[in-house]
């Protein structure tokens, strides 16, 4: 076999799309549509520069330089080490995978508002709940990851088609319920809604989720009996395509609702105002579980390729434990870590997240053009200190 079918291309599009498809893909398209209003055009531009052409050059990049090591050994071996082990612990263990359960658990208000006000003793029924959700929430991820050649099988056949369908009957809705005039753009996307756009899309992360996800889905690969390495490095840019077409169709159509909302809707905070005042609007009662819904199976599709990602990487860096035993770890940590709340995990995300942010998208650049001096050794290490100096800069 020397290249995958259509339909074995199309499926594996799906599955990476669904990794990169969380709750906060969700969030962001909306909520730019929203502010943006009669200027959502250039503001979607702008969004999916940085949420979608970045995390798919993350892919292809990742692919043509044989993964990470690959991608980050160019600026000196020791750095490749430590910066690809701190990317797998950011995106993973640490923030990534304790938010996916905390955030799907942040939208379950039509299960939870009802216990809000109850407490039992020093420990409220909200609290209690949260734990319980974790638990069966990382349970089930944890079953579905240990099988990293068959997330194709759940991810790409089962969940994801229920997600975008459950995607579709919400756009649906505000196509004939919603008027189709728009309201006027706020600040900054009055002023420059391309710049506002690209900068919105930046906070998505997944560029970095995109020199995570290159392993696991040359392994799904693999398990087409595709093993040449150069064809398995091209399906795996193809791939990287079609899942960011399906992100595109599916950003689109968030960002039309948000546009046509923001004639309708009072001020709202973020996306999931947005996204679950659109629910109630068009469903009443229905539209709360309908929204949750959503970001459980989005949440649900992230956590679990992650959970296989990180312990792929870690079993075959760190091989004292097994597959198993890194995927057990990972479980137990982001579950004890998501019962903190989505609010603590946020506050130590960001600023971890933007030291490291651009000096991804630094590497992600230098492998992606054939040019002969950015083979060299000393253009990769000075781009990556000014990356950092950058980085650094930005957070005083």
């Amino acid at each position: 076999m020397t290249r995958l079918s259509l339909r074995q291309r199309l499926l594996m599009g799906v599955t990476l799309f669904s990794m990169f498809f969380g709750a906060g893909n969700l969030i962001f398209p909306p909520f730019t549509g929203y502010r943006a209003g009669s200027d959502a055009v250039p503001a979607f531009l702008g969004l999916i520069s940085t949420a979608v052409l970045f995390p798919v050059l993350g892919i292809i990049a990742t692919a043509r330089a044989g993964g990470m090591d690959g991608l980050c050994r160019k600026v000196h071996p020791q750095f490749s080490k430590w910066f690809t082990l701190v990317i797998y612990l950011c995106i993973g263990p640490l923030l990534a995978i304790p938010r996916t359960a905390s955030m799907a658990f942040s939208m379950m208000s039509f299960a939870t508002a009802p216990a809000q006000s109850i407490s039992l003793g020093p420990i409220s029924a909200q609290q209690i709940l949260a734990v319980v959700f974790s638990v069966v929430f990382f349970a089930a991820s944890r079953f579905f990851a240990q099988r990293p050649s068959h997330l194709k099988d759940i991810l790409g056949k089962i969940l994801t088609p229920i997600l975008l369908l459950l995607v579709l009957v919400l756009f649906s809705a505000g196509m004939v319920l919603l008027p189709a005039e728009t309201g006027a753009p706020q600040p900054p996307y009055a002023d420059a809604p391309f710049a506002a756009g690209f900068v919105e899309g930046y906070n998505t992360m997944d560029a970095l989720a995109a020199m995570v996800f290159g392993i696991l889905i040359s392994v799904n690969i693999q398990d087409f009996g595709l093993q040449e390495e150069k064809q398995l490095r091209r399906e795996t840019g193809i791939s990287g395509l079609l899942a960011g077409g399906v992100l595109i169709l599916v950003y689109g159509m968030l960002a039309v609702l948000g546009a046509r909302a923001s004639a309708v809707l009072p001020e709202a905070s973020d996306g999931s105002v947005v996204l679950s005042g659109l629910c109630s609007l068009f469903f009443g009662n229905v539209g709360a579980a309908l929204l949750a819904a959503i970001f459980l199976v989005a949440c649900f599709n992230v956590c679990t390729g992650l959970l296989s990602s990180c312990a792929s990487y870690f079993s075959k860096e760190f091989p004292r434990l097994s597959f198993m035993a890194w995927l057990n770890v990972f479980t137990v940590s982001g579950c004890v870590i998501s019962v903190f709340g989505l609010g603590f995990i946020l506050q130590i995300s960001v600023p971890i997240l933007t030291l490291i942010y651009p000096v991804a998208l630094t590497i992600i650049v230098l492998n992606l053009f054939p040019f002969a001096f950015l083979e060299k050794p000393w253009v990769h290490r000075i781009s990556v200190i000014a990356a950092f100096a950058y980085s650094v800069i930005s957070m005083l």
